[in-house]
């Protein structure tokens, strides 16, 4: 068994922002899956599926976004997994927008909620997938930033890069991530 977090904040004030790329990158696999998120359990939306013949569980955390640990924590020890049976996916301003970076482990680079996952794993090895929001503007305030929304102009690569981040889940669960990470890294790289 598989589980796919996307980290975002719930509630309707929030729908469509940068913080929120997680949150998008499950629903798209909720949509493309048929998999329903319909299921409020472990302080998160839920939904239970398949990708190939891998159980899935699709969770969008409904703790805010720097309580995120509290809720991939609860699913974990329900269901007796470990950090390597997880992917988290979430936005990061270190990348251009619409990159994408699979990686295998790493620090939390700033991002609260990947903090408080390390926190609450105590361990920072986990496969995440970083969706790039691109860098404030100098002089912005980080929080009013990440929770704003994407200029028009840059709403097609944000969507692209969504359809692409929710194919990297599906081709980490099928393929590996070290295959995934062949596949994926390189694919904004070389364009």
């Amino acid at each position: 068994m598989k589980v796919i977090f996307g980290l975002g904040n719930f509630g309707r004030e929030y729908a469509g922002t940068r913080h929120n790329m997680g949150f998008d990158t499950v629903t798209r696999l909720s949509d493309t899956l048929g998999i329903k998120l319909d299921t409020k359990r472990f302080k998160g939306l839920c939904g239970f599926g398949f990708i190939g013949t891998e159980k899935v569980i699709l969770v969008q955390p409904q703790t805010y976004m720097n309580l995120s640990g509290e809720c991939v924590r609860a699913v974990l020890d329900f269901f007796k997994l470990t950090n390597r049976d997880i992917i988290v996916v979430y936005d990061d301003i270190s990348l251009a927008p619409g990159q994408l970076r699979l990686r295998k482990k790493g620090s939390a680079g700033g991002h609260n909620g990947i903090k408080n996952i390390i926190a609450h794993l105590g361990t920072d090895e986990f496969d995440r997938i970083k969706i790039g929001v691109g860098e404030k503007p100098e002089g912005h305030d980080l929080v009013d930033y990440v929770l704003g929304r994407f200029p028009k102009e840059e709403e097609p690569v944000i969507r692209e890069a969504v359809c692409e981040a929710a194919k990297a889940c599906e081709a980490i669960i099928t393929d590996g991530m070290d295959e995934a990470m062949n596949v994926f890294n390189r694919k904004k790289e070389s364009q």
